[in-house]
């Protein structure tokens, strides 16, 4: 494999001329800042996650994913197919879009400060009188750039300009489609899908797929649905751990970012891998089975700093 591109997350290898391999690391990022330590599990329970999604939405869109079995690589010695055990993807090769698709149903994050300050969302008006985690009248898109250091809003006729009519309608319908497949799947597991994004990638043929990752803790805020109540933040199945924490902590949300204590590392990592045995039914391939022990058995395996990543 040659490798290609190191993300905040995922690191990108070449294995040949039509597919790739995404390793899938425990790094964690936050406010578009890459934290120093690693979140125990996390590659793992991202890479399980993807492909139950994959699997679930191939009949509303096709993805990219091949396969998720590391014995399918050549070359690998038994130590190195062990570090990777469970965390890559081997997908189809595409040309991905300039833009990040983001869809949301409900007010929290920038789409509250953007909703704050102007009634709407990027220049989609919304009724009056809504408050944090409140419930929009319905699913809107909201797309971002990704093509800089920060993820910037933008207007759905800026969107449509980066991409062209026809991959902004297909990208669009696939959007809001994928959402409402993720809000029934999720509602029926008690918990909410609050907002999430997809990116999108065009095969040689024009074909459009959906590829990256989808509907995980990283790219998605879920709420259980029985602790949701409009005016308060419930208590979530994604990064909200991390925010909160260094939002209280009064970093400036520049690199480099602050050390992150075991107490917040090994909360995270729990959530995670909660939402993946309710998700997949069982840990991912290559999380120990006592995983979800107790908190003092959990940093005596691990150490009070965390495992740096893979």
């Amino acid at each position: 494999m040659r490798p290609l591109v190191s993300g905040k997350v995922r690191d990108l290898y070449e294995l040949d001329a039509q597919h790739l391999v995404f390793v899938t690391t425990d790094r964690v990022s936050a406010f578009d800042v890459v934290m120093a330590e690693g979140v125990p599990h996390k590659g793992r329970v991202l890479t399980a996650i993807a492909a139950f999604w994959f699997a679930r939405t191939a009949n509303v869109v096709p993805n990219h994913l091949v396969a998720t079995d590391v014995d399918a690589l050549v070359g690998l010695d038994g130590h190195q197919r062990e570090l990777l055990r469970g965390r890559i993807l081997i997908v189809r090769r595409t040309q991905p879009t300039p833009v990040e698709w983001v869809v949301r149903a409900y007010l929290a994050g920038s789409g509250l400060v953007e909703y704050e300050r102007t009634g709407g969302l990027w220049g989609q008006p919304l009724p009056a009188g809504l408050q944090l985690a409140s419930r929009l009248p319905a699913p809107l898109l909201t797309p971002t750039t990704k093509d800089d250091a920060k993820d910037l809003p933008l207007a759905l006729d800026e969107a449509r300009a980066r991409v062209g009519s026809d991959v902004f309608e297909r990208a669009r319908v696939a959007s809001l489609a994928l959402f409402a497949t993720g809000t029934d799947e999720l509602s029926a597991r008690g918990l909410i899908l609050a907002d999430t994004k997809f990116e999108f990638g065009r095969a040689p043929d024009g074909e459009l797929l959906l590829i990256d990752e989808a509907l995980t803790p990283d790219s998605s805020r879920l709420w259980p649905a029985e602790t949701w109540q409009p005016g308060s933040t419930p208590p979530s199945y994604d990064k909200q751990i991390l925010r909160d924490h260094l939002v209280q902590s009064g970093w400036n949300r520049k690199a480099p970012a602050p050390a992150l204590p075991f107490a917040v590392l090994d909360q995270l990592g729990r959530r995670y891998l909660e939402l993946a045995q309710l998700l997949c039914g069982s840990l991912p391939e290559g999380v120990p089975a006592d995983a979800l022990g107790s908190a003092p058995d959990r940093a005596a395996r691990n150490g009070v700093d965390s495992p740096k990543t893979p």
